[in-house]
């Protein structure tokens, strides 16, 4: 089981050891780091850095407890550099990569927006992951349910799930089965870590 939020679809792939909890989970629920040339800590969201990485388990609590504890040293084996706020700006990466998947799914035609597409792709059962925006209206988000055997993501904020599909603002959005959906539901499960949301329809706890 994944710590970010949900469990894993996925226990089959290739795991690691967090710094911070100690326990080994899939990759998809942690977060890498490498380390740069000056000895500091980077974070690498997409996994695709040179160099030997350490990982940290995507929650604001685990990277929050390897800066404290200066795990960081721990794994690498020697002193190094960790940036003033390395908490906040892996959330805001994992946001980015968020919205940039969402946006590609959209372009392909595997995403819409808007209350009444959404509403139209669930009862033709087209959808298999409704999002939602994280300070969107209860009670209008209430009149859309997450599909059977589908998922949910609530931990975009109406501005971030905008910036996907090109607009001010969206409050609901649906994703159909296949194309980037599983991509776009695991770096939600990480988001949804570093927000402190349960099972997607949680409430951010600022940190």
């Amino acid at each position: 089981m994944g710590r970010g939020g949900a469990k894993s679809d996925h226990s089959d792939g290739p795991e690691r050891k967090c710094i911070a909890t100690g326990e080994i989970q899939p990759k998809q629920g942690l977060v890498r780091f490498v380390m740069g040339p000056d000895a500091q800590v980077v974070p690498d969201v997409m996994g695709k850095l040179p160099g030997r990485g350490v990982y940290v388990t995507a929650t604001r609590d685990a990277l929050d407890l390897a800066v404290k504890k200066k795990l960081f040293a721990r794994g690498f084996k020697a002193q190094v550099q960790v940036p003033d706020g390395l908490t906040d700006e892996v959330e805001k990466q994992i946001v980015r990569r968020l919205v940039e998947l969402v946006s590609l799914a959209r372009k392909s035609g595997h995403a819409v927006s808007g209350y009444e597409k959404v509403k139209d792709w669930l009862a033709k059962e087209e959808a298999h992951v409704l999002i939602q925006a994280s300070d969107g209206s209860g009670r209008g988000k209430s009149k859309l349910s997450t599909p059977y055997g589908g998922k949910y993501i609530g931990s975009l904020t109406a501005d971030e799930l905008g910036m996907a599909f090109g607009r001010e603002t969206v409050i609901h959005a649906a994703l159909a089965s296949g194309g980037l959906g599983k991509r776009v539901v695991e770096e939600a499960q990480r988001l949804n870590g570093m927000r402190n949301v349960v099972g997607g329809k949680g409430r951010r706890t600022e940190g």
